[in-house]
C-alpha cells in the first residue's frame, strides 16, 4: 500500500515590515528600553528588525503622529520624554473617568469581582518574578476592568486612548520607586475590598488616592 504523501505546511505569514518595525519601536518605548532622549536612526532600526529603511520611515511617521517620537530629517527620531504637563493631563483624565466609572460599576457584578481578583493575582505573580513591564500592564488592566464594567462604551474607548501613556508612566514609576510594586498591590487589594463590599464612595476615594500618587511620584515630589 503506497505511503501517504507528506503534508506540506504553509509558512507562517509575517505581518508587513512596517508593522513589525512599528511594534518593535513602540514596545521598546513603552517599556523604556528606548528611554526619553534616545536618538534612533533608520539604519539601526532597520538592522534590529531585519528590514529595509522604507518600512522604518513609514513606522516612524506613524509613531510621530502618536506623540512618542519627534522626527529630525537626516538625523533620526528622538524618543520624547514624558512631560510634566502630560503627567498632569493623564492623571486628571484618569480621575474623571475612573471615579465616575467605579460609582457606576458598584454594586459590582460577580463577574467584575472575579475578574479583579484574577488580575490582582496576576499582578502578584509579575511582582514575584520582577517583570516590571508586565506588572505595569496588569496594573492598567485592573483599572480598565472597572471602567469597562461601568457599561459606557464611549467612556471605555476614551479610557483605552490613555493606554500607551499609562504604561510608559507606570514603568517609569516602578523603575524609580521599586517599593511601589508592593504598595500598588496593597492599594488594589483595598480598592477590591471596597468594590466587593458595595462601597462605591469608598472605592472612589481609593482610586483618587491611588491614581493621584502617580503624578507625585513621577515628578519626584514624594516617595
Amino acid at each position: 500500500m503506497p505511503s501517504a504523501a507528506p503534508v506540506k505546511q504553509s509558512p507562517v505569514k509575517q505581518p508587513p515590515a512596517a508593522d513589525r518595525v512599528y511594534s518593535h519601536i513602540k514596545q521598546a518605548v513603552l517599556d523604556r528600553r528606548y528611554e526619553g532622549g534616545t536618538l534612533l536612526t533608520e539604519g539601526e532600526l532597520a538592522e534590529a528588525v531585519g528590514v529595509s529603511r522604507t518600512p522604518v520611515r513609514e513606522a516612524l511617521l506613524k509613531l510621530e503622529v502618536e506623540g512618542l517620537i519627534k522626527l529630525y530629517p537626516k538625523k533620526g527620531a528622538l524618543v520624547l520624554a514624558v512631560s510634566v504637563q502630560e503627567i498632569a493631563d493623564v492623571v486628571e483624565t484618569r480621575l474623571l473617568v475612573e471615579e465616575f466609572a467605579v460609582r457606576k460599576a458598584v454594586p459590582a457584578s460577580a463577574r467584575l469581582i472575579a475578574r479583579l481578583e484574577e488580575v490582582l493575582e496576576e499582578q502578584r505573580e509579575k511582582a514575584r518574578i520582577g517583570d516590571l513591564a508586565a506588572f505595569a500592564v496588569t496594573d492598567r488592566c485592573f483599572h480598565a476592568e472597572i471602567v469597562r464594567h461601568a457599561g459606557n462604551e464611549i467612556l471605555s474607548k476614551l479610557y483605552d486612548q490613555l493606554r500607551d501613556r499609562q504604561l510608559r508612566m507606570g514603568v517609569a514609576v516602578l523603575e524609580a520607586h521599586p517599593e511601589r510594586v508592593a504598595k500598588s498591590i496593597e492599594e488594589h487589594a483595598e480598592l477590591l475590598a471596597a468594590v466587593r463590599s458595595g462601597d462605591a464612595e469608598g472605592a472612589a476615594r481609593s482610586i483618587r488616592r491611588h491614581v493621584s500618587r502617580v503624578k507625585v511620584l513621577v515628578r519626584g515630589e514624594d516617595r
